[in-house]
């Protein structure tokens, strides 16, 4: 039985533990930075002024309005599940060596590149395997503006008795 579901008028596949390797690299659609949303996600989560208000804004260091780093942690998990898109979901485990070296800003176009650094059976949870990726997150201008090392447990796949991948079929990009 094959997992597919279309967003947007794309067929997607569900992705498993089993079908990534070391060095696996894969690279999101865009997502556009709107002021409104940047605005609204400050309010709820990191007021400040430097979030909030434009004009105030411009006196800051930033000489204008910027996203906060949160916010684009947020969107970058948006571009990672959607392009990696887990049977079952992603579930994080830990972040490390979270950067933001540049700043976001509204009509940003963001994408996120991820790479597979490491891969291991689950030894709590055999039906798991435990994978630490590195995403990179740029602008429009190829500018870094995100990078991170994260560490999550993802879905095998299930087998059959001849060990053999029942359930699903990928498209490496």
């Amino acid at each position: 039985m094959r997992h597919e579901f279309r967003i947007g008028g794309f067929l997607m596949k569900e992705r498993y533990y089993d079908d990534l390797k070391v060095g696996d690299l894969f690279r999101s659609e865009t997502l556009r930075v709107e002021e409104k949303e940047l605005i609204e996600f400050a309010h709820k989560f990191d007021p400040q002024m430097f979030h909030l208000n434009r004009k105030t804004a411009e006196r800051t260091i930033f000489k204008g309005l910027v996203a906060s780093g949160w916010h684009t942690a947020a969107m970058t998990m948006r571009l990672f599940v959607q392009t990696m898109n887990f049977a079952e979901g992603v579930i994080g485990l830990g972040i490390d060596e979270l950067r933001w070296p540049e700043t976001v800003r509204a009509g940003d176009v963001l994408r996120v590149e991820t790479e597979v650094v490491h891969l291991r059976p689950s030894r709590s949870k055999p039906h798991y395997g435990i994978i630490k990726v590195r995403n990179v997150t740029t602008n429009q201008r190829g500018e870094i503006v995100q990078t991170m090392l994260g560490a999550a447990m993802v879905p095998r796949a299930a087998r059959s008795p001849d060990n053999k991948t029942t359930d699903h079929k990928t498209t490496r990009l």
